[in-house]
């Protein structure tokens, strides 16, 4: 499917607006979710496969299941073979426990720019930040995409993945999922994934003074929050059988 043509109208200081957009197209077929772009993309993440600043057309995830990663199966390994296999070798890979199907799309326009977010979002794995390591716990992680429609320096791009992670973090503490008594704040194995057009000069700031910081920030909070409601949504029902 494609972005949706609109963005979301929200209220606030500044003007928020509607208007078109089609950033990048989305497929799902299990155990795949790709995002794929119409032109490379100047990309930031901390992906398994490929971290740090890269060029890519897609971002793609993996469905894996426990049974998948029994003890010794090198996760890197994993996720590069099945990626190949399945044709998404250039793509910016991430892995999830989250069925892929559950992913969750958002976009906000701010004076003229307009951020968009992908996310699969599962708090099994939660935890807060700066307490103490936990055990191992079962899976579920936060993988979302954050695109912005103007390319942007690399300091930019640094900005812009700070935004998308403090964007991340509100959603989940407005979620209010607990973990040891304490609110959530993410999960252990979190990935993000910053993509803007490549191209120079770039926007030199995305802060949260600036509409590129805004246009992703209201994006990703949108998208988690959905992804997390549906996921303690779900926790709920079955607890309630």
């Amino acid at each position: 499917m494609q972005v949706p043509a609109s963005c979301r109208l929200a209220g606030g200081g500044g003007r928020w607006n509607k208007g078109g957009m089609n950033a990048f197209a989305v497929s799902c077929a299990a155990p795949f979710l790709v995002a794929e772009f119409a032109t490379p993309q100047a990309m930031v993440s901390w992906s398994l496969t490929r971290p740090g600043f890269d060029q890519a057309r897609k971002v793609a995830w993996l469905h894996v299941r426990d049974d998948d990663l029994p003890l010794g199966v090198d996760p890197v390994e994993l996720l590069e073979t099945r990626m190949a296999a399945a044709g998404h070798a250039d793509a910016v890979h991430l892995m999830t426990s989250r069925d892929v199907a559950r992913h969750h799309l958002a976009a906000a326009c701010f004076d003229g720019v307009t951020g968009t977010c992908l996310a699969t979002a599962g708090l099994g794995n939660a935890a807060r930040v700066g307490a103490p390591p936990l055990p191992a716990k079962p899976v579920g992680t936060i993988n979302l995409l954050a695109h912005v429609d103007r390319p942007l320096s690399q300091g930019a791009q640094l900005e812009a993945l700070s935004i998308a992670a403090e964007a991340r973090t509100a959603a989940v503490i407005d979620a209010g999922w607990k973990v040891g008594g304490q609110v959530a704040t993410g999960t252990g194995t979190d990935c993000i994934v910053v993509a803007a057009p490549a191209g120079e000069p770039g926007e030199a700031f995305a802060g949260l003074h600036t509409a590129v910081g805004a246009a992703i920030g209201r994006a990703v909070h949108d998208a988690i929050s959905q992804a997390c409601a549906t996921w303690i949504g779900e926790r709920q029902r079955e607890a309630a059988r």
